[in-house]
């Protein structure tokens, strides 16, 4: 049965628009099912404004409907899967505002140091989509790690958390390549080892920032104190100018 919001027997007058070209200006016409058409004008290849990812953002199928989709809509894919991520790591930790928060704050920190790291021309292997996701899920270890060991020590949550994050992450449609790699940083992000991926350092840095924002509430470190861990304990310079603008001169 093909998918009812790609079925033409379904669409409606809306199903066939027009849009100028953003190069020319001459109109374009599209399909809602076009990825991008290209302009009789000028020949500029122009992205579908309307097109909408809805079920695709985890439908496994969704390639069958799409096709191969361009950089551009496929980024606006993976955020849509990073959305739903978010929802089921709440969904997991349920009552545990604590650790909801957490993982939210860590999410909000890998994207302003995974921005400033392609700002800096440092980010050419940065993908926003897997740092993101594996910042919700870093710690979805916690539930199993304590049930099992009554700890939450680091290599409890190593142990525990690639699985769940792994059947989060299938049950939402996510390609093997992702899964393989949210899952690997999530299964050390304690331990950064001798050559780690881009991702991985700009979520190691974020969580550990996040946690020295959470013990500075707790307990306060001098500032000689905060500038030794910032000159020495993060993996990316983003990720030290972030902890300096944020611990130093808040």
């Amino acid at each position: 049965m093909q998918c009812p919001g790609q079925d033409s027997r379904y669409w409606d007058g809306a199903a066939v628009f027009e849009t100028d070209c953003p190069k020319c200006g001459a109109a374009i016409e599209f399909f809602k099912d076009d990825n991008s058409r290209k302009c009789g004008s000028c020949g500029h290849k122009a992205l579908n404004p309307r097109i909408d990812f809805g079920c695709a953002s985890y439908c496994p199928y969704a390639s069958q409907c799409l096709g191969e989709l361009p950089p551009e809509l496929l980024a606006k894919k993976q955020g849509l899967l990073k959305e739903r991520v978010a929802i089921e790591m709440k969904r997991y930790f349920a009552n545990d505002f604590k650790r909801i928060g957490h993982a939210t704050r860590v999410e909000r920190l890998v994207k302003e140091i995974g921005e400033l790291l392609v700002e800096c021309g440092e980010g050419a292997d940065y993908n926003p989509a897997v740092a993101g996701i594996a910042a919700y899920l870093h710690d979805i270890g916690i539930k199993e790690a304590e049930r099992k060991f009554a700890s939450s020590a680091p290599e409890h949550q190593h142990r525990e958390g690639p699985p769940v994050a792994r059947a989060i992450l299938t049950e939402l449609g996510a390609n093997q390549g992702m899964v393989e790699e949210v899952c690997e940083i999530i299964g050390h992000h304690h331990s950064p080892r001798a050559d780690e991926t881009v991702n991985f350092k700009v979520l190691y840095d974020a969580d550990l920032l996040v946690n020295l924002e959470e013990k500075q509430k707790e307990a306060p470190s001098s500032a000689e104190h905060l500038r030794k861990i910032v000159e020495r304990s993060f993996l990316t310079t983003a990720g030290a100018e972030v902890a300096r603008k944020k611990l130093l001169n808040p």
